[in-house]
């Protein structure tokens, strides 16, 4: 298994972490676990590094058993984090080899589709949000692309506000600024126009009662169709206070881990849309477990994806074969800011993603620019 960092302007955190699964018989596989800090993304590759000797020798088509054997190794570490983001890695990846082997792509395996595009919403650059023409200009981009849905956070951060709180320590959010998220939010929704669901993020950042007055305030103002991570995601009473005393739907799950974190969510009728992240809640086999425990809530499954090419289709052939599906996400709205890393170039067509009909996951990497763009050791060399 070899450990790909790879810097790209592509990712919104400056870098890929993908991983490449190669066996006996020459097929290689690829999986991804790109996560939000540099620290993290060293951390876990060197992880994939020591959990090798976990895996080599096992059949490739065991997706399963070696699934449970990542897993259950750090059982008493702890099996949520950075060891479920290892296997989600290796659990893509052996996906990725089996279609390969069998020349079938992953969704054929998984039952077939029941679609054969999905859905996209996408994210806005709000580095161009700087006046209302250029609020204008860029969401006037994503809906003439043919988009209909748009997530964004309007809420002001660290780089742009000393105040701002993006760690956890307080959880609040001052009158003027609540005041400026909601001004930049109705100028996103005069620029979009009625018919397209706006989406916010709120990353996790607030308290209870800051939570709830956002909540209802924005939603009041420009009619969201989800607000996201409302609370941190340690407390599950935190997020039931929020369902209580809000009425704009809510939408959890890219912090957490496998199926059984979700049990809770889903019994406890905590959110309106699930949005588990492929590439960190078990891969390819936990998300369609997800998905399916989500579609006996009646809950729309949303796959969180703001990293790679695996990660999105990766998603997507899980999200093609389930019923209860809403959109995927995309981190851009243009797929070809992925197209350096790849052979065969990505696209979106009238904000829709086509599936894949090549053999596996349909990605192939271009490894020479991988080998030339490979930070930090981690590489083809390995």
């Amino acid at each position: 298994m070899v450990p790909w960092l790879v810097s790209s302007a592509a990712s919104f955190w400056g870098e890929f972490l993908f991983v490449e699964v190669r066996t006996d018989e020459g097929v290689t596989g690829w999986g991804e676990v790109t996560s939000t800090t540099r620290t993290a993304n060293r951390s876990v590759a060197r992880m994939v590094r020591e959990v090798e000797e976990l895996v080599v020798g096992e059949d490739p088509a065991a997706i399963e058993l070696v699934w449970h054997k990542l897993f259950r190794a750090f059982t008493y570490a702890g099996s949520r984090g950075a060891a479920c983001l290892v296997a989600s890695a290796v659990d893509i990846a052996l996906w990725d080899v089996r279609g390969k082997v069998l020349g079938l792509p992953v969704a054929e395996l998984l039952g077939g589709p029941v679609r054969r595009d999905l859905l996209l919403y996408t994210h806005p650059d709000q580095s161009r949000f700087g006046t209302p023409e250029g609020v204008a200009e860029e969401i006037g981009r994503i809906v003439g692309a043919g988009y209909t849905a748009i997530k964004f956070d309007p809420f002001p951060h660290a780089e742009d506000v000393p105040e701002a709180n993006d760690r956890y320590l307080d959880g609040r959010l001052s009158r003027r600024d609540e005041n400026r998220a909601i001004e930049l939010s109705r100028q996103i929704r005069e620029a979009a126009g009625p018919d397209v669901e706006l989406l916010v993020d709120a990353h996790g950042r607030f308290d209870v009662p800051t939570a709830i007055r956002l909540a209802n305030h924005l939603h009041e103002a420009v009619d969201l169709h989800w607000f996201e991570e409302p609370v941190p995601p340690e407390s599950q009473h935190a997020l039931r206070q929020v369902r209580e005393r809000t009425e704009v739907p809510l939408s959890v799950g890219e912090r957490l881990h496998t199926r059984w974190d979700f049990v809770t969510v889903l019994e406890q009728e905590l959110a309106d849309f699930v949005m588990p992240d492929v590439t960190w809640t078990g891969g390819i086999s936990e998300l369609k477990k997800i998905a399916t425990l989500a579609e006996a809530h009646y809950v729309p499954v949303s796959p969180h994806d703001a990293a790679g090419p695996v990660n999105l289709l990766a998603g997507a052939h899980v999200m093609a074969t389930t019923p209860n599906f809403y959109r995927i996400e995309s981190s851009s709205f243009d797929l070809a800011v992925y197209n350096e890393l790849l052979e065969e170039p990505l696209a979106a067509v009238d904000g829709r993603l086509p599936l894949p009909t090549a053999p596996g996951l349909g990605v192939a990497f271009d490894l020479d620019h991988l080998r030339a763009h490979a930070v930090d050791g981690f590489g083809g060399t390995d």
